[in-house]
């Protein structure tokens, strides 16, 4: 609404409201409601994204060097079952784009700027979307779930539904909720939105800014990066440790695409034109960002990879050797790593995509803190994620985790935090 009505600023509403020259009610009321073009428009998206995710097996593993696609192995979980994934985003993600841009030049089903033209619209069938996700999953884990010993009942209904009780909800064998709504509606939307922002600075200023540029290209080398090491990601928090609720149903849904979107939204209102050395710095900063993101999370996938049987830097890694019991009594082995990047600091693919969102904001300049809300956010939630990693690991690993942060000793930033 901020956009919409005071272009992306936060401090002039609060001054409407200050001075009585408006109200809630009358920022809420000049604000779009819900429409049936716009619940077209997304049930015609989420409709697609299903089809392409459950009905075209992936192909690009067998093309492109390098790349890990097809039926995987998830991590184990912790009642020690190991569930196996379809891994088809980059096809996913390809698809949708040739799509998109063959009808912005030949077909013309609809405008590019499509997105931002039903923007507020479209938050109230996202929330719908998420809302109902979460509310689905919250009674199935009762009445049907899919791994009734990978569920956790605490007792606490409201936190059941915030947190999630399955951990990895599905339907029949391969749709799998927690896999679909973190890397499919949100994610694969998201560089289409930021394309749709492009579109909307060209029909109302007849051009791109380089900001605007800047912001689509950092954001589509990250959103690429995602979806090339998506069996990668089978290995990550959101999967391995996280139950499915509203926390990840209703953030997949409307969280992501509406919040890691606000620098384009911004320079839609803001055409904001930098200067070379500014541009130029933006860029850098990103591409160092995504360097230490991108570069960490290899050394710990090698590592894993080769059980510590590889050179990192020139060297073979050191680790530290730990053990864990799982529910089901098995007693499995797991090993740290405290050198390269992982010697620096124990979290430093959180320092690199921190550097990369940081960068993201600065494309927007200084004008206003709205673009840097995203900076903020990102801060507070792998400050958190960070601490409930480690809270984790400190139950799970006991006495070698001790040894693992005397050997590494900071989280985020080498000699600071």
């Amino acid at each position: 609404m901020a956009c919409d009505q005071y272009q992306c600023s936060v401090t002039h509403p609060l001054l409407d409201l200050y001075n009585g020259d408006a109200t809630l009610l009358t920022i809420w009321n000049r604000a779009p409601s819900f429409t049936w073009t716009a619940a077209k428009i997304y049930a015609t998206w989420v409709t697609f994204q299903v089809v392409l995710y459950m009905f075209i097996p992936d192909i690009l593993h067998k093309i492109l060097p390098g790349y890990v696609g097809g039926v995987q192995d998830g991590a184990r979980t912790p009642a020690g079952l190991i569930n196996k994934y379809e891994i088809n985003g980059l096809q996913c993600w390809i698809i949708s784009h040739v799509l998109w841009v063959a009808n912005a030049q030949y077909f013309h089903w609809f405008s590019p700027t499509i997105i931002i033209d039903n923007w507020i619209p479209l938050l109230w069938c996202t929330n719908i979307l998420g809302y109902f996700v979460s509310t689905f999953v919250f009674f199935k884990a009762y009445l049907f779930p899919t791994n009734p010993e990978d569920c956790k009942f605490t007792g606490n209904i409201f936190y059941n539904y915030m947190m999630g009780i399955e951990f990895n909800p599905r339907i029949g064998k391969w749709f799998d909720f927690k896999l679909f709504f973190n890397g499919r509606p949100g994610i694969v939307a998201w560089t289409l939105i930021n394309l749709s922002y492009a579109a909307k600075q060209q029909e109302l200023y007849g051009y791109v800014t380089n900001s605007m540029i800047l912001v689509n290209v950092l954001q589509v080398i990250y959103v690429l990066d995602f979806f090339w090491n998506e069996a990668w990601y089978l290995k990550t928090i959101d999967i391995c440790h996280d139950h499915f609720g509203w926390y990840l149903g209703w953030g997949d849904c409307v969280w992501l695409p509406f919040l890691y979107t606000l620098q384009g939204l911004y320079l839609v209102y803001n055409p904001v034109q930098l200067s070379t050395p500014h541009a130029a710095g933006v860029l850098i900063l990103g591409l160092l960002g995504y360097y230490i993101f991108r570069a960490t999370n290899h050394q710990k996938d090698l590592f894993r990879r080769t059980e510590g049987n590889c050179k990192i830097w020139g060297k073979k890694p050191t680790f530290i050797e730990c053990s864990y019991r799982s529910s089901d009594g098995g007693i499995h082995k797991s090993k740290l790593m405290t050198s390269a990047f992982w010697g620096m600091a124990r979290h430093m693919n959180y320092t690199g995509d921190l550097m990369g969102s940081l960068a993201y904001c600065m494309a927007c300049g200084g004008a206003h803190v709205l673009p840097y809300f995203y900076i903020i956010y990102m801060t507070i939630l792998l400050v958190h994620r960070c601490i409930r990693d480690e809270h984790r690991c400190s139950s799970k690993y006991s006495k070698d985790w001790e040894r693992y942060t005397a050997a590494v000793p900071y989280r985020l930033l080498p000699g600071i935090f």
